[in-house]
């Protein structure tokens, strides 16, 4: 397993990769469970990695990062359906 991206959650980090992978390979890819049990340990790796990335400044930078990318990701994924949709119309036009 890999270390947090903070080091002071490594601990926690490492108890939650454990748990999921354990829940995984043991009860999911089993189907023998649908819910993922090890969701309050991921709550609090999260809480613990959001803290680490507010006190660095990191979670400002990501948000403008998010921010300045808004409308260019827009554009990028409408434009896979805009391409289908024309292609479906060509084809309706020529059977019909």
């Amino acid at each position: 397993m890999s270390a947090s991206l903070a080091p002071e959650c490594n601990e926690v980090k490492e108890r939650y990769d454990s748990c999921f992978l354990k829940w995984y390979s043991e009860k999911y890819l089993r189907g023998k469970g649908t819910t993922d049990e090890c969701e309050s340990l991921f709550k609090d790796y999260r809480k613990c990695l959001t803290g680490a990335l507010k006190e660095r400044g990191i979670d400002k930078m990501l948000e403008e990062a998010r921010e300045d990318h808004k409308e260019h990701d827009a554009v990028n994924l409408r434009r896979p359906c805009e391409m289908a949709c024309k292609h479906d119309i060509r084809l309706y036009k020529q059977h019909n």
